[in-house]
């Protein structure tokens, strides 16, 4: 016998999923849409922090360097190969260590 998956588990594993949030962007002096997995926007708002410079002149310098794909994956690539990297996770951890000394001189 074929055991199922409660209906209330399935509905719960649905909303796990990531949701794409689509934001607005100044890019070359004209805006535009980009769509990406709440994670990378975690992660390009971190990279940003840690280079010390906003998130529109971080996607300007991916918009930039791209080749033919579209913004949103270019964002994505850039994302992913940051935190690949293997000084990523000494990266990372200097960027917590640095939100919350910020947040404790608030």
């Amino acid at each position: 016998m074929q055991s199922r998956m409660p209906l209330m588990h399935q509905h719960q594993l649905e909303h796990k999923k990531s949701a794409v949030i689509k934001r607005s962007i100044i890019l070359n002096g004209h805006k535009t849409s980009v769509s990406l997995e709440n994670e990378f926007w975690h992660g390009l708002r971190e990279i940003a922090r840690h280079e010390h410079t906003t998130v529109p002149m971080l996607v300007e310098r991916i918009d930039r360097s791209r080749d033919i794909c579209n913004l949103s994956s270019a964002i994505r690539v850039f994302v992913f190969n940051h935190f690949r990297a293997p000084d990523a996770l000494a990266k990372s951890a200097t960027c917590v260590e640095q939100s919350e000394t910020y947040a404790e001189m608030i």
